[in-house]
């Protein structure tokens, strides 16, 4: 089991590092939040969006969840976690930008893919259905690709799934036709350290400029 302190130690050198020397910073912090850019990635603890992008506190608004994914714009009951801070990010906070970023060796894809029960658990399965036509279209496009080939497409493809239902939420593609909120969709290599943009000129996932 990992010791606590290393957390412990760590959030002191955060307190060093920007309450001691960055004071400015903070100082504009305490006043409210204004950042330009919303997020949403995969909880995997090897892709922090804030480190990957090298960003200070403020800079990003942040959801987290497993394969990074969105769900279609729906009313009633319910607990919409990633609705609720899309919601808040978009018309509360004024972001520009929306980010979905997703990565490589992402486990709720696999599951997505291998389709075994016991890798389903008791939520990840009816979670990872939001992503079911990324599954279906990769299934569809490459029969004869190997096992890892099909999971790393169906990677970027859940990314697309997610920016489509995007668009499904009224007040986001209201900002969108009105040039005042852009979407991206970003794919993350863990294994080359390489990182993507989806281009929707040419439909294919380009390298980030």
């Amino acid at each position: 089991m990992t010791d606590i302190s290393k957390f412990i130690s760590g959030f002191k050198r955060f307190q060093t590092n920007y309450f001691g020397r960055d004071k400015e910073l903070f100082g504009e912090l305490k006043q409210g939040q204004n950042p330009s850019a919303l997020v949403i990635a995969c909880s995997d603890s090897r892709v922090d969006p804030a480190i990957l992008t090298d960003c200070q506190p403020g800079d990003l608004f942040v959801v987290r969840n497993v394969a990074n994914l969105v769900p279609p714009y729906e009313k009633g009951a319910g607990l919409h976690g990633v609705s609720t801070a899309l919601e808040f990010s978009v018309r509360s906070l004024g972001v520009e930008h929306i980010i979905v970023l997703g990565h490589r060796q992402c486990g709720g894809i696999k599951a997505l893919m291998e389709d075994r029960p016991e890798a389903k658990g008791e939520f990840i399965g009816n979670w990872m259905n939001i992503a079911s036509r990324a599954k279906e279209r990769v299934l569809s496009d490459m029969p004869e690709a190997t096992v890892d080939e099909k999971v790393c497409a169906c990677e970027t493809a859940s990314i697309l799934v997610s920016l489509e239902n995007l668009l499904t939420f009224p007040w986001v593609k209201e900002r969108v036709q009105q040039g005042s909120l852009m979407l991206h969709g970003w794919y993350f290599d863990i294994e080359q350290g390489s990182m993507v943009a989806y281009n929707p000129y040419t439909g294919k996932f380009e390298p980030l400029n």
